[in-house]
C-alpha cells in the first residue's frame, strides 16, 4: 500500500476512538440535563421509529437530488446541522447553568455560529473536528434513550439495510455522490495531500505529474459520519446500562469491548475499502462492535 494512502487510512480509526470517547464524555452532561431521544430505553419500538425516520430523510434527499434541487438540499441539511448542534450544546449548557433564557440563547448562539462556520468555511479539518462533536454528541444523546437491546437490533438492522442500499439498490451510492458534489459538510474528510482543499477541490480527482498518472484516483477518503456515530451509541449504551465495574472510573468492560470490536471492524472496512469500489461500512463496524460488546458482557458475567 502507498504511504499516501496508508497515513489517511490509519487516521480513520482514530477518528472513530474521537467521537467514542467523545459520546461517553458526553454521556455526563446529557443524562445530568435530562435530554432523550426515547422516553422509555427499553422499549422495541424504538429501533423502529429511527429506522422509520431515516428512510424517510432518506427518500425525501433523493428526490431533492433526482430533481437537483441543490439550494433545498443544502437548506434541509443546514437546518438539520443547526439543531443537532442545539441539542449538543443544551445538554453540556443545561447541565451547568439549567435550562435558563440565558443558557438558550448561549445554546441557540453558539449553534447558529457552529452551522455558519461549516457552511461558510467548510474545509476539511473544520468538517472533521465539527463532525467529532456532531457524531460525540449524537451518540451520546441515542445512547443514553436507548438500552442495550435496543441498541443491539438498530445496530444488525442498519447493517443489513446499508448492505442492501449501497450493493443492491445502490441508492446510498446516489446519496452520497449528492453530498459530495455539494460539498455538504456531513462527512468525514480525510485528504492524502499537505495541500489537499476541499473548499477548492471537493472530493476531486489527483491529476499526476504526467499525463495519466493518478488518473481516476480521489483527492480524499470519505466515511459517512453514521459509520463511526453508530458503533458509538452501543459503546455509549453499554457504559450507561450495564452494571460492571467502571475502569479508570469512566468505561465498563462492555463498552471498551465494543470500542476494541468497531476498531477491528473498520480496520476490516478499510481493506476492502482498498480495492477502488464503494463499500458499505456498517456491516463490518457494526458486527464488530456487537461482537466486541458480547465479548466484554461475558467477561463480567451478563450484567
Amino acid at each position: 500500500m502507498e504511504t499516501k494512502n496508508l497515513i489517511p487510512l490509519l487516521a480513520m480509526p482514530l477518528l472513530l476512538l474521537a467521537v467514542e470517547a467523545g459520546a461517553v464524555l458526553l454521556s455526563l452532561p446529557v443524562q445530568a440535563s435530562g435530554i432523550t431521544a426515547f422516553e422509555d430505553p427499553s422499549s422495541m419500538e424504538n429501533p423502529l421509529i429511527f429506522i422509520a425516520i431515516l428512510l424517510g430523510f432518506t427518500i425525501f434527499l433523493l428526490i431533492l437530488i433526482k430533481f437537483n434541487l441543490k439550494k433545498v438540499i443544502a437548506a434541509v441539511i443546514g437546518i438539520s446541522i443547526f439543531f443537532t448542534f442545539a441539542y449538543i450544546y443544551a445538554a453540556l449548557v443545561y447541565a451547568g447553568m439549567g435550562a435558563t433564557d440565558a443558557a438558550t440563547i448561549i445554546v441557540l448562539v453558539v449553534a447558529a455560529l457552529s452551522t455558519l462556520l461549516l457552511y461558510k468555511f467548510p474545509e476539511w479539518y473544520v468538517i472533521d473536528a465539527l463532525g467529532v462533536l456532531i457524531g460525540a454528541g449524537v451518540a451520546s444523546i441515542f445512547g443514553v434513550s436507548l438500552e442495550v437491546v435496543p441498541v443491539v437490533v438498530l445496530l444488525i438492522i442498519l447493517a443489513v439495510y446499508d448492505a442492501i442500499s449501497v450493493y443492491k439498490t445502490k441508492h446510498m451510492i446516489t446519496l452520497a455522490e449528492g453530498v459530495v458534489d455539494l460539498k455538504t459538510p456531513i462527512l468525514f474528510v480525510i485528504p492524502k495531500r499537505r495541500d489537499y482543499s476541499f473548499i477548492k477541490e471537493g472530493i476531486g480527482k489527483i491529476s499526476g505529474e504526467n499525463e495519466g498518472e493518478g488518473k481516476g484516483e480521489r483527492a480524499a477518503f470519505i466515511i459517512g459520519m453514521g459509520d463511526l456515530i453508530m458503533p458509538a451509541i452501543l459503546v455509549v449504551s453499554a457504559n450507561v446500562f450495564t452494571k460492571s465495574m467502571l475502569l479508570g472510573g469512566l468505561i465498563r468492560l462492555p463498552a471498551l469491548g465494543a470500542i476494541i470490536g468497531s476498531v477491528l471492524g473498520l480496520v476490516l472496512l478499510l481493506y476492502f475499502v482498498m480495492s477502488g469500489k464503494p463499500q458499505a461500512g456498517l456491516p463490518p463496524i457494526n458486527g464488530g462492535t456487537i461482537l466486541g460488546f458480547l465479548v466484554g458482557w461475558a467477561a463480567v458475567g451478563w450484567v
